[in-house]
């Protein structure tokens, strides 16, 4: 049998590399996206020293670089044909506003704009699966998130709860979309909150702050192994195929806030994406 081909964002560590590793001992060819190319390669050696498997690889992809994931997309379709397997989840907790290289609010960009962009590339080489999977790692934080379409990239009055909200309503709401766009094709596509997991997600990138912190609260919260049971869950399991536009919690359909659900808004959110990525003209 050919086996299966996954992309997983993100991979270089927590979540992701937790999610490459179950994915690789499933007997899937992962590629593992990350930012920083040497932190890739590390993980990517402990990934095959864990799982004793060679169908792992690692291409840089910076989903704050607009020409970072075009390049990543470009040499994914040199060597593949298609794509089964999607897991949109990298992401960043930004403490103070910072802006990626292409002027976006971080969390915005990163979150939601850099995986938007990513996916919808991707597209054509998923239609050509038998049952291709696209896996959003959202979070409950969407309950409190709104869009702020006046100023997306919180120019005004920024805070970290804002600006962290505002992506993860933003994920779910492009699942939905993208569910809809997509129910005529072999695709599901489908959102969760992994729960409180112990990641470098609430770390500073560039200065490491919020590493003890991070350290203090890790008895409390779920390993990263726990963290992506549900992810490798919904982009595995037989009996979901078919299933799409839903959101999860625990390997369980959970209930939406009426935002989160509002398909107006997911096609308001759509269309604007479009515009800030590039791919629709003002």
């Amino acid at each position: 049998m050919e086996r299966k081909i996954a992309i997983i964002t993100g991979a270089n560590s927590g979540m992701g590399l937790a999610t490459t590793i179950e994915l690789a001992n499933k007997g899937i060819h992962v590629i593992m996206a990350c930012r920083n190319k040497e932190r890739g390669k590390e993980a990517l050696s402990k990934a095959k020293s864990v799982t004793k498997k060679d169908h792992i690889e690692m291409l840089k992809c910076d989903l704050g670089s607009l020409p970072s994931i075009r390049e990543f997309v470009s040499h994914f379709k040199l060597k593949f044909d298609r794509l089964d397997i999607l897991i949109n989840n990298a992401g960043v907790v930004s403490l103070k506003r910072e802006l990626t290289s292409d002027g976006f609010e971080s969390q915005m960009g990163i979150n939601h704009l850099g995986h938007f962009l990513l996916t919808n590339l991707l597209l054509d080489e998923l239609k050509k699966s038998k049952d291709a999977r696209v896996v959003v790692v959202s979070s409950g934080a969407h309950k409190w998130g709104k869009i702020h379409f006046r100023d997306p990239h919180l120019k005004k009055r920024y805070n970290v709860m804002k600006g962290y909200g505002q992506s993860k309503l933003a994920n779910i709401l492009f699942a939905n979309a993208l569910a809809d766009k997509t129910k005529d094709d072999n695709i599901s596509v489908n959102s969760l909150h992994p729960g409180a997991v112990a990641t470098n997600l609430g770390v500073n990138r560039q200065s490491g702050f919020g590493t003890s912190i991070m350290k203090t609260l890790e008895p409390y919260f779920k390993t990263p192994e726990e963290g992506a049971e549900t992810a490798v869950y919904l982009a595995t399991d037989e009996n979901l195929r078919g299933v799409s536009g839903k959101y999860f919690y625990n390997k369980q359909v959970s209930p939406l806030s009426k935002t989160a659900s509002d398909r107006k808004l997911a096609e308001t959110l759509w269309i604007w994406s479009e515009r800030e990525v590039g791919l629709r003209s003002l």
